[in-house]
């Protein structure tokens, strides 16, 4: 396992790195930009004063800088003692003679000018340059410091970018792991390449899942001891309530004793879906193997024609074997006939209930559809809720069925959904979505 990374540390190191790689690059362009740029202006200052060094040289023999632009030429006036003309670097430009020595501006010819007059004794010298050029300098200068930095930018938002892609991706994992966890995930968040800043939180997560799971394994053996224990007064009462009956009961006693063996057959059933809900919460076992979902739906849909027939409801099928899943058969079973029992403890006298079983692209298709009074409103979102009954009034029921059916389809990674007939008749659809199985 390798070390921790620290989020500050590698931050500091990116953006320290970054900052350096600009630096560099900023001074080496603004550096190479700027010689460039005064070669070209001091060059041409060199020949203007070598021109200017006195009234009798010529521009004969003064071959042309490189890139010489005639607005960057001064005006380098000269005059003698008594006020007269003595030298004009550049005819036509006609700069007064200022009164003051030193730098003054002063507009001639439509431009602005920068001037620097000299008086001495026998000759005052006066040289002027345009405002233009100065602005073009400063400009170019400014362009030169700046453009190192804004075509750095994009660099900069790459390499930003990518440090924190780097540093955050172990959170996107450790998101999506926790995303991903069902509820009966046991095994504690991995810490490998956790920044160092994290490993505490992640540490004290890592930590209340074991103490979540030691309620739940505390609760879970709870209902199992508690469903297990009762199972033998419960069948101890409906062996006295047998004797009893046995015993020739008076014509008062009989329907006494008759409740009383419903409500020990009614508890009896409680405690047999509790042992077999508190099983299904623990990890699926390895013994899932194919089978043929046909047949076993043929033979629920065989089991519960006695209940059909007591309560005078049509129960048909359209299956057609063979249907080849993987999974635990029992369990496959006990998810169908809790569909089908439902359908029929909801449907009334003289209903239907039609079981079929069809091919999809991915598997198989079973279908329970029913001609019951259908979920009132409100009721889908809590239907596979434990002890949940969506209409307490129409049958007794003790609302495990449902989510014992719930749980198994989750333990085989099957899709279940129940919900109200959509073709306007009243009534319950469930549907149990298998993927096939493929040797």
């Amino acid at each position: 396992m390798r070390g921790s990374r620290s989020l500050r540390r590698t931050a500091l190191v990116w953006i320290t790195a970054l900052l350096a790689v600009m630096g560099v690059i900023t001074t080496a362009a603004a550096y190479r930009y700027s010689e460039s740029e005064t070669a070209v202006f001091l060059d041409g200052q060199l020949r203007q004063i070598a021109l200017n060094a006195g009234p009798e040289l010529s521009t004969a023999n003064a071959p042309t800088a490189p890139d010489q632009d005639p607005e960057d030429n001064f005006a380098v006036t000269i005059w003698d003692a008594a006020g007269h003309e003595i030298h004009q670097s550049l005819p036509g430009i006609d700069i007064p003679l200022q009164p003051r020595a030193g730098f003054t501006e002063v507009r001639s010819g439509g431009e602005a000018w920068r001037v620097y007059t000299l008086r001495g004794r026998d000759r005052v010298v006066q040289v002027a340059q345009r405002m233009t050029v100065r602005d073009e300098i400063a400009s170019n200068a400014a362009l030169g410091a700046a453009l190192p930095v804004v075509l750095l930018l994009p660099l900069s938002w790459l390499v930003v970018s990518l440090a924190l892609h780097r540093t955050l991706r172990r959170l996107d994992d450790l998101a999506k792991d926790l995303a991903t966890r069902s509820a009966q995930a046991t095994d504690p968040l991995p810490l490998t390449d956790v920044p160092a800043e994290l490993k505490p939180l992640v540490a004290a997560m890592n930590g209340l899942i074991f103490r979540l799971n030691g309620t739940l394994a505390a609760q879970k053996r709870f209902l199992a001891d508690a469903a297990h224990t009762l199972r033998t007064p419960l069948t101890a009462m409906q062996i006295e309530i047998g004797n009893l009956s046995a015993d020739q009961p008076t014509p008062s006693q009989r329907p006494r004793l008759e409740a009383l063996a419903e409500s020990v057959r009614r508890a009896g059933a409680l405690v047999s879906q509790l042992l077999r809900l508190a099983r299904l919460d623990e990890p699926a076992p390895p013994r899932s193997a194919p089978f043929d979902a046909a047949t076993l739906l043929l033979a629920c849909v065989a089991d519960q024609t006695p209940l059909a027939s007591r309560k005078g409801i049509d129960i048909g099928a359209a299956i057609t074997p063979p249907a080849m899943i993987y999974g635990v058969a029992e369990e496959i079973r006990t998810l169908f006939a809790n569909l089908i029992e439902n359908a029929l403890t909801y449907t009334q006298t003289g209903g239907t209930v039609d079981v079929t079983l069809r091919p999809t692209e991915a598997g198989f298709a079973a279908e329970i559809l029913d001609s019951g009074h259908g979920l009132p409103a409100g009721a889908q979102a809590l239907l596979f809720e434990r002890f949940y009954r969506a209409a307490p009034q129409l049958a007794e029921g003790s609302g495990l069925g449902l989510a014992i059916a719930r749980r198994i389809a989750e333990r085989h990674g099957f899709g279940l959904e129940v919900c109200n007939r959509a073709d306007g008749v009243s009534g319950v659809l469930a549907r149990v979505i298998m993927p096939s199985h493929r040797p």
